[in-house]
């Protein structure tokens, strides 16, 4: 097969690995900048150009799109949509899992474990809010935040007051959670695949810190998932119709919790942790799955 995988970087570890995975397996594989492509919006022959050439002859995609990129990422991969390329991810999944209010409100409606969230738009409802999640301490978030970044655990009524107003008055989304005290500073990473959860680690956060972000100077483990727990994961990632996701749970004294679906999860914590070859495993799933008639994207909002 010939597959293209959408990056700012091909040095970056999830993009090298999967640029190896896929020459291992015998396939003509190119890493390409998606910022630097644009496109032609015909009616019968749309069409990427890149380098000043025509992208063509690609039977997959894996799409890298970073967070920050979300708006021109998501469409340069409807633009191989719209010229019948497999995509791993499609534009619409990877769209909807990273608007977090959007994701949050899909999975309620499944019926799947989440955090008591609030969300709100007047400062003048902020004790409300912090009622709706069971008051301080709590957990506030920038809905545009990633990697732990803009997460902030209000330890009182008074602070999470004064962040409330803060972030509002810079005129940012946020999101309300309750604080998961069980969770101890931990989450579990759910690596799903094609519908199958072929990875899973628990990441600890260190000393005096509740996000368990790798890039915050969390560690990370392999562990063995309850069937509820891989259930969840599953029935996640596919609410939000993605193939390839990482689904981040915390274990709290009702069961386990989706905290987020992540549509481009990085493969260096998770390999390392689990020693599983999850590069290979988005390969194979390209190999049994691309040569497939397309199906639309049928997951509804």
């Amino acid at each position: 097969m010939k597959i293209a995988i959408l990056s700012q970087k091909a040095s970056l570890y999830s993009t090298r690995r999967l640029k190896e995975a896929c020459e291992k397996r015998g396939h003509d594989v190119r890493v390409i900048d998606y910022l630097r492509c644009y496109m032609n919006i015909a009616s019968h022959k749309p069409s990427i150009m890149y380098q000043g050439k025509l992208l063509e002859g690609f039977d997959a995609v894996i799409p890298r799109i970073g967070a920050s990129q979300t708006f021109y990422g998501t469409a340069v991969v409807r633009q191989f949509e719209m010229m019948d390329v497999f995509t791993a991810n499609e534009s619409q999944a990877i769209s909807r899992s990273r608007d977090k209010l959007r994701c949050l409100q899909l999975l309620a409606r499944e019926g799947i474990g989440l955090p008591v969230s609030g969300f709100a738009h007047s400062t003048k409802d902020i004790e409300g809010l912090i009622g709706i999640v069971g008051g301080a301490p709590l957990v506030i978030k920038l809905l545009e935040g990633t990697q732990g970044i803009g997460v902030v655990l209000a330890e009182t009524y008074q602070a999470a007051k004064s962040v409330i107003e803060a972030f509002r008055g810079l005129n940012a989304n946020i999101l309300v959670q309750e604080f998961i005290k069980e969770a101890d500073g931990a989450d579990l990473r759910c690596f799903v695949v094609g519908g199958k959860v072929v990875a899973a680690m628990k990441r600890q956060g260190g000393p005096g810190e509740f996000r368990s972000n790798l890039h915050r100077g969390g560690t990370a483990t392999a562990i063995k998932l309850t069937p509820e727990e891989r259930s969840t994961a599953v029935r996640a990632a596919k609410i939000m119709g993605l193939n390839v996701a990482g689904v981040d749970l915390l274990r709290s004294n009702h069961g386990p919790v989706v905290m987020e679906v992540n549509s481009s999860p990085g493969l260096e914590g998770i390999e390392e942790a689990t020693q599983v070859d999850v590069a290979s495993k988005i390969v194979m799933f390209l190999e049994k799955n691309a040569t497939r008639p397309k199906g639309r994207d049928r997951v509804q909002h």
